[in-house]
């Protein structure tokens, strides 16, 4: 049985498409990412299956269960840490853990509160107000107070957005120690770097799918050679897209991602040849493995092109 599974489901907003036809299977212990810019529909996907909102059209299932008709048994099932998941700043960090385990009826907590605490590395601070928690912290506190009634399935929507590197390095580590307790986990990020941790991501893009797989088998739908060439500024991407045999280029910077129509070392030094008659002669080229933002951007541009 999926874990969440969407059938065709649409929501609007007034005249404003927020999912369309979306469509998509987690199963039972996978960690599914729900990967996009702002306003891709990621959020509100995430508040469908808590049971926050009713889906337009479409079918809908949590633990095999309806979100909005079996909401009470949803909330018992279900961990949800929202963008602004909030903490009680008076109250300690054992006090934060022990109000939300009593929320959701949890009697002898006092041992999994124990756990949660030695697994987050908050166990010294356990009497420091959230008030005075960094930022990091309080994300591990969230946590810990969103898996204190111990779900099968906890929903993350974006929950590394604006801690530091290291901090959301931690926060990744916690999250593969749940998933090896059996723990189904379904994240949202706009970190296409974070993607790449996830078993599966779908890919949306104004409430529509662009792509879903294995990260590994999304890099794989850029059939093309690709190349880095050092050099900033969109008139160097005209540049080298109107060279022969390039599909695209795309600006990361103060480098461009050259897409090849063709793969191979012959496709490569054909493109090095061509380079050299162009005013980026002297730019440095590498070969590089595509990223999931270079499939991001090329299947956003196939679907722009498909509508124009």
């Amino acid at each position: 049985m999926s874990a969440i599974m969407f059938r065709a489901v649409a929501k609007r907003y007034g005249t404003t498409k927020a999912l369309v036809d979306l469509s998509l299977d987690v199963g039972e212990g996978e960690m599914f990412g729900l990967i996009g810019p702002d306003g891709a529909g990621k959020t509100t996907a995430i508040r469908l299956m808590c049971g926050l909102l009713h889906a337009d059209a479409g079918e809908l299932r949590v633990l095999g269960l309806d979100p909005v008709k079996d909401h009470h048994r949803i909330t018992e099932r279900v961990g949800y840490l929202s963008q602004r998941f909030s903490l009680y700043g008076d109250l300690t960090i054992d006090e934060n853990i022990a109000f939300f385990a009593e929320v959701h009826g949890v009697r002898h907590y006092h041992s999994r509160r124990d756990q949660l605490l030695s697994m987050t590395q908050l166990t010294p601070f356990r009497d420091r107000l959230a008030d005075r928690l960094s930022g990091g912290m309080k994300q591990k506190l969230a946590l810990a107070c969103t898996l204190v009634h111990e779900p099968r399935l906890i929903l993350l929507d974006e929950p590394t957005t604006g801690v530091d590197p290291i901090s959301r390095r931690e926060f990744w580590k916690l999250l593969s120690e749940f998933l090896a307790h059996g723990i189904t986990i379904l994240m949202s990020t706009p970190y296409l770097d974070e993607a790449e941790r996830c078993s599966r991501v779908a890919l949306l893009h104004e409430g529509r799918v662009l792509a879903m797989d294995e990260p590994a088998r999304l890099r794989g739908l850029i059939t093309g050679g690709m190349l880095e060439v050092i050099a900033p500024g969109r008139k160097a991407a005209d540049i080298l897209r109107r060279m022969p045999g390039v599909a695209d280029a795309q600006v990361f910077g103060e480098r461009v991602h050259v897409t090849l129509e063709d793969g191979g070392e012959a496709a490569e030094a054909k493109f090095r040849s061509a380079l050299a008659s162009t005013p980026l002669a002297s730019a440095p080229v590498r070969s590089v493995t595509p990223s999931l933002e270079d499939v991001f951007i090329a299947r956003l541009a196939g679907e722009e092109s498909a509508h124009a």
